[in-house]
């Protein structure tokens, strides 16, 4: 299974999809779709009504890989679920970062 993220000299770009008034903010590890592309699953709190659940999407990312929400933008699927996100900042460092929350997610789901 592929990562569903790229890496890029600006940092990374992540394949989303996204569930609005998911009960709370969380990423859930990674899904491969019907089509056998994967992304990393995300839930959160906020309705998907005025940007609100892209805000938070935003907000999230931002915190889990420990980068200011400035350098988080939703590059497509602004009103869709699949969503795909730029982060700005050291590739190696953000792939690093994402790897270990997917392992981490992995590892509780085996629990």
């Amino acid at each position: 299974m592929a990562d569903p993220w790229r890496f890029s000299t600006q940092g990374i770009s992540v394949a989303l999809r996204v569930t609005p008034r998911g009960g709370r903010d969380d990423i859930d590890g990674i899904e491969t779709l019907a089509n056998g592309k994967s992304v990393v699953k995300v839930r959160v709190r906020a309705i998907a009504d005025g940007g609100e659940a892209n805000r938070a999407v935003v907000e999230l990312l931002a915190k889990a890989l420990g980068v200011p929400k400035r350098q988080v933008r939703i590059l497509s699927g602004v009103t869709s679920r699949l969503k795909q996100v730029a982060v700005d900042g050291d590739p190696r460092r953000l792939g690093e970062t994402l790897r270990a929350l997917m392992a981490a997610k992995a590892a509780d789901e085996t629990k």
